[in-house]
């Protein structure tokens, strides 16, 4: 191989690389210090499809991927905590938002990149709080593209004078679906349309490609970043299948839009190149934000039509779990303190029950080694999480308002309760890991110990569903049955450890499965123990 030609190969290929690498730091930096907010604002802002493209923009500004936006919103659709209608217009803002991403490329600083990763460096390096090592991240990311996108271009410029690469250019003058296509699988195997954007802007930048070549490699940019969010939709309900169908749709008809008005678009953006003095990045960068832009405005009108289409091409039952608070009012704190705690123990019920179907789904999970029941116990996790915040707040609201002795009491139970559900939820997740760690290592359990596990998860989930009996209707004897069942439980565990013990030491069991198996049950004796918590308040202990 020619050395020249090795050369700009490896700068292409390692500029790539380090512009991949920025963009997944400059995203995760800013995610990491914006926390659980990015899913508040998906959660809290979608009231309708336009808080949901403002929201789609926002967010995917901040996470740098509207291939980001559109998984979280899949997710969201998932759990229930939006609509398919909603989530069309978070999509549609997605799509906006990314374009900030060639903008700041279109900015000339590609001098500063090195000092600029070096700030980021000595802030991951030198200091010990999170939030600063979060913000040192962000700025090496941000420095690392703009470095990554230098290597690009000076291995791009020779292409100019390539003899193939004018002949392709060419071509896809002439014929611009060839172009979609290119763009499309460009941004399939690299998995990040930021990516082909820059490496387009470098392109134009060098003068290897004219306007025309590259507004259609830009539309199929669009079209191959919607892959992500139907890879993220596998396994998952029918509305979330709905939800990332919608994204390619919404973006092929897109490309299909921009194809049809290739010539005038051209025009549109040269024009905008003159008056305003862009440089060649910066054109791109404009070209991509005005047919995004342009494309949401041709298409928001069409978000009913958009969901009633993909609700035919993809029957099914589209419930999902709701868990959102169905019942925390907040019009009876102010009016009456009796109805309000009545309002709380109903979604405190709810929780309970999803914290046994939880659990349900982790002991399926054991069994099967079905990755879905993993993913259905962690919704179910995620969604206690959620339920816990909810209800803690609004229980912690009434207790500012006057109550009489007995509903002083009753509002203690509650609170205590909401806690006890909550925990129970971690302990199941952490058996989830304990199985992946099973699975992934190829920890083998003996067929006695699998079905002591069976058992105990038996016992621990008919434990549950009846601790959530007894708060439910206010039951002494239900109660007390948890109590008996719970001593049970810890008498199993006891138990089955001592025979777990037995097996290590006559060699039938590994010490990576005693490790598993002792953990699982303790984990689950835990439950019994937040199970018997929620029964000692109901007997008022």
């Amino acid at each position: 191989m020619n050395i020249d030609v090795q050369t700009l190969i490896f700068e292409f290929i390692g500029g790539l690389g380090i512009f991949l690498l920025g963009i997944k730091y400059v995203g995760e930096g800013l995610q990491k210090s914006a926390g659980d907010r990015l899913r508040d604002i998906l959660d809290k802002t979608t009231s309708n499809p336009f808080m949901g493209v403002l929201a789609g923009i926002v967010v995917t500004i901040l996470i740098q991927s509207s291939s980001g936006t559109t998984v979280l919103t899949v997710g969201l659709v998932n759990a229930g905590f939006m609509t398919l209608r909603q989530a069309i217009g978070v999509i549609m803002g997605a799509n906006v938002g990314t374009t900030v991403t060639a903008f700041i490329i279109g900015i000339d600083i590609n001098e500063y990149a090195l000092p600029i990763m070096a700030i980021g460096s000595f802030l991951l390096f030198f200091f010990k709080n999170q939030k600063v090592n979060n913000v040192g991240q962000a700025i090496f990311g941000f420095g690392s593209l703009f470095f990554g996108l230098k290597l690009m271009s000076s291995g791009m410029s020779p292409l100019r004078d390539l003899q193939a690469f004018q002949d392709l250019t060419v071509s896809m003058s002439d014929h611009s679906i060839l172009g979609v296509i290119i763009g499309t699988l460009f941004t399939f195997v690299v998995q990040s349309s930021s990516a082909t954007i820059g490496i387009l802007q470098g392109l134009f930048a060098e003068d290897a490609i004219g306007m025309k070549a590259a507004l259609p490699v830009l539309f199929g940019d669009n079209v191959g970043t919607t892959i992500t969010a139907v890879l993220a939709s596998i396994g998952a309900t029918v509305a979330a299948k709905r939800t990332a169908f919608v994204h390619v749709i919404f973006n092929l008809a897109g490309a299909a839009i921009g194809l049809l008005c290739l010539g005038i678009f051209s025009q549109f953006v040269m024009y905008l190149q003159s008056v305003f003095d862009l440089n060649p990045e910066m054109t791109i960068a404009f070209s991509h934000g005005s047919f995004n832009l342009v494309n949401l405005i041709i298409q928001f009108p069409f978000i009913g039509l958009l969901a009633w289409m993909v609700t035919k091409m993809i029957p099914g039952d589209d419930a999902v779990i709701e868990y959102k608070p169905k019942h925390l009012d907040p019009i009876f704190i102010q009016q009456s303190s009796t109805l309000a705690l009545d309002q709380a123990k109903m979604e405190i019920i709810r929780m309970g029950e999803f914290a046994s179907k939880g659990l349900e789904e982790t002991n399926l999970y054991l069994t099967t080694q079905n990755q879905k029941h993993s993913e259905m116990s962690m919704q179910f996790e995620g969604a206690l999480n959620n339920l816990d915040r909810r209800i803690t707040d609004y229980l912690v609201d009434l207790s500012g308002e006057s109550m009489s002795e007995m509903e002083g009491a009753k509002h203690t139970v509650l609170m205590d309760s909401v806690r006890d559900i909550e925990r129970m939820g971690d302990h199941f997740e952490n058996v989830i890991e304990l199985i992946e760690y099973k699975v992934t290592n190829k920890v083998h359990l003996t067929e006695q110990a699998q079905q002591d596990l069976n058992n105990m998860f038996d016992l621990t989930i008919l434990t549950v569903r009846q601790s959530i009996k007894a708060l439910d209707n206010m039951d002494r004897e239900e109660a007390l049955a948890v109590i008996q069942k719970e001593d049970q439980i810890d008498r199993m565990e006891r138990t089955f450890r001592k025979k777990h013990i037995i097996r290590m030491n006559e060699g039938r069991c590994t010490g990576s499965a005693g490790i598993v198996f002792v953990d699982i049950i303790s984990n689950l004796e835990r439950i019994g123990d937040h199970a018997s918590n929620i029964a000692d308040a109901v007997l008022g202990e």
